[in-house]
């Protein structure tokens, strides 16, 4: 499902237009990214599932159209991890 599609069927759904459900999850995603940009960034969404973010450390790896080894930089990812009922419903 694209981004476009949601929008769709948020607006659908709700009854609302797809103007108002594109500013809706627009602001669901800046309200998500801002709570992940925390320090001990996290999202829970009961029934849904978990956003959360982890450190990853700087660690050695391999170009592999040359094999030469090269560095890769520590970096912050996000994970996911379900909940209970998205688990259940899949």
């Amino acid at each position: 499902m694209t981004k476009a599609e949601l929008v769709e069927k948020m607006a659908k759904d709700a009854g609302i237009s797809k103007a108002a459900a594109g500013l809706a999850l627009n602001s669901f995603f800046d309200g998500v990214t801002k709570a992940l940009k925390k320090k001990n960034g996290k999202v829970t969404l009961v029934g849904f599932g978990t956003f959360f973010k982890v450190r990853r450390k700087a660690r050695k790896g391999r170009n592999p159209q040359t094999g030469e080894t090269i560095k890769i930089k520590a970096s912050n990812a996000v994970r996911f991890r379900p909940g209970k009922a998205l688990k259940e419903a899949i």
